[in-house]
C-alpha cells in the first residue's frame, strides 16, 4: 500500500529510457527544455516529468484510493461502471478481457485482475452538484480538499503542455486548450488502481492490463512499483519503464495523435506484474486522464495548421478522420473491453485504439 517500504526496482530487467522533462523550465519558457519535450512527444510519446509540484496532492490521493478500495466489495459494487461504456465509477477485478484470444491470467477466465475507482473531473469540480455520477462516502468526504486540488494541479500541467504543442503544431493560439475546456463536460478523470501481489510466477510476463493506447489526450501517471511496459516504434519486445520517485510518467493518447495528424505519438503500452521482489507487493497507481470535451470530433486539424495538413498528406495509409466524438470514441473502447460484452476476437479489436497491433498483448 502507499506508504509501505517497497523493494527497489531491479537492475536485471530490460528497460527503455525516457527523457526527463523539467516542468518548471517548460513553464518558464526555456526553449531547450521545450524542444526536449517536443522530441519526447513526437518519437516515443512518453516522458518523465519532474518538478510538477503535485507531490502532496499525489500522496493524499493514494490515501483516498486506499480508503475507497478498502470498503466492502458490496459497497464498492453500488458504484460499478456497468457494461454500457461508462468510464466513471468502480471497476472490479475480472470485468475486462485482457486479449482477443482467451489467454489465461491467474484464473480460468481471460480477464484482468486489476480494480480501480474513476472519479470524473466534472463531478470533482462541481461538487456537491452531481454531473455524471455519485460516489462512495470516502470519495465524497475528500472531494473538495483532496480530489479537486489534484484535478486542478493535473489540469495545470495539461494546459502548459497543450499550449506548447499548440505552438509547435502551428495552430491558432488556444486551439488545443479550447478542445479541452475545463468548464465543459468531458471524460477527464482521476483513477486509483490496485492489483494484488503475484500468486503464480508463471504469470510474470502475462499482461494484467493488455496492450493498448490511451483513450484521451494526455496521461499524468504516478507509480510506486514497476509493471508499466512500452513497445517503442520499430521494436518487437516489451521494455519496462523504471519508476523514479517524485517523477510522473506522461504520455500522448489517441485524441492528440489524431488532432495532430500523427505528429504526436500515441504509443502502445501494457501493465504486467512488477518485476523481481516488487511482485510480492500490491501494485498501486494514480493517474489523471485528460480527454477532449465530449462533443468534439476526433480528426486531424488540417484546416487550422499547414504543418498538420502536410503530415496527413505524407501518411496516405493512415486514417485521421475517426468519425467519432470524444465521447463516442471512449464509450466504444470501454464497452468492448467489458467481459460481459465479449462476442469473440472482433469485440476485442473494437476496443483498441489508434496504434492497435493485433499480435501485441
Amino acid at each position: 500500500m502507499p506508504g509501505t517500504t517497497l523493494p527497489p526496482f531491479p537492475d536485471d530487467v530490460r528497460t527503455h529510457p525516457l527523457l526527463i522533462i523539467d516542468y518548471e523550465l517548460i513553464k518558464a519558457g526555456d526553449r531547450e527544455e521545450i524542444d526536449r519535450l517536443w522530441e519526447a512527444a513526437t518519437t516515443l510519446g512518453f516522458w518523465y516529468l519532474k518538478n510538477h509540484g503535485a507531490d502532496q496532492e499525489v500522496n493524499d490521493m493514494f490515501d483516498v484510493g486506499a480508503e475507497t478500495l478498502a470498503l466492502p466489495l458490496e459497497e464498492r459494487m453500488k458504484f460499478e461502471q456497468g457494461d454500457n461504456g461508462q468510464s466513471f465509477g468502480y471497476k472490479k477485478a475480472g470485468a475486462q478481457a485482457i486479449d482477443g484470444t482467451g489467454t489465461y491470467f491467474q484464473t480460468s477466465k481471460f480477464v484482468d485482475n486489476i480494480e480501480f475507482m474513476n472519479v470524473s473531473k466534472d463531478d470533482a469540480l462541481a461538487y456537491p452538484q452531481v454531473v455524471h455520477l455519485t460516489y462512495p462516502s470516502t470519495i465524497n468526504a475528500r472531494m473538495e480538499n483532496t480530489i479537486a486540488p489534484f484535478v486542478r494541479k493535473s489540469l495545470d500541467v495539461t494546459y502548459a503542455v497543450l499550449n506548447i504543442f499548440n505552438d509547435k503544431l502551428g495552430l491558432p493560439e488556444g486551439t488545443l486548450e479550447s478542445l479541452h475546456a475545463m468548464d465543459e463536460h468531458s471524460a477527464c478523470e482521476v483513477r486509483c488502481t490496485r492489483s494484488p501481489p503475484l500468486q503464480d510466477k508463471a504469470a510474470m510476463d502475462k499482461a494484467m492490463l493488455a496492450a493498448h493506447t490511451d483513450f484521451g489526450s494526455l496521461t499524468f501517471l504516478h507509480n510506486r512499483l514497476g509493471g508499466l511496459q512500452v513497445m517503442p516504434p520499430g521494436h518487437d519486445e516489451w521494455s519496462y519503464l523504471r519508476p523514479i520517485p517524485g517523477h510522473a510518467i506522461c504520455n500522448i493518447a489517441d485524441a492528440l495523435s489524431l488532432f495532430s495528424g500523427g505528429i504526436l505519438q500515441s504509443n502502445i503500452h501494457r501493465v504486467v506484474p512488477p518485476p523481481g521482489a516488487q511482485a510480492e507487493y500490491e501494485r498501486w497507481s494514480l493517474v489523471f486522464f485528460t480527454r477532449p470535451t465530449s462533443s468534439k470530433v476526433l480528426r486531424a486539424l488540417v484546416e487550422s495548421s499547414p504543418i498538420i495538413a502536410d503530415a496527413v498528406k505524407k501518411r496516405p495509409d493512415k486514417n485521421f478522420e475517426s468519425g467519432s466524438t470524444a465521447a463516442e470514441w471512449l464509450a466504444r473502447r470501454v464497452r468492448n473491453q467489458r467481459i460481459n460484452n465479449r462476442r469473440g476476437p472482433d469485440t476485442w479489436a473494437a476496443s483498441r485504439g489508434t496504434e492497435h497491433t493485433p499480435t501485441a498483448t
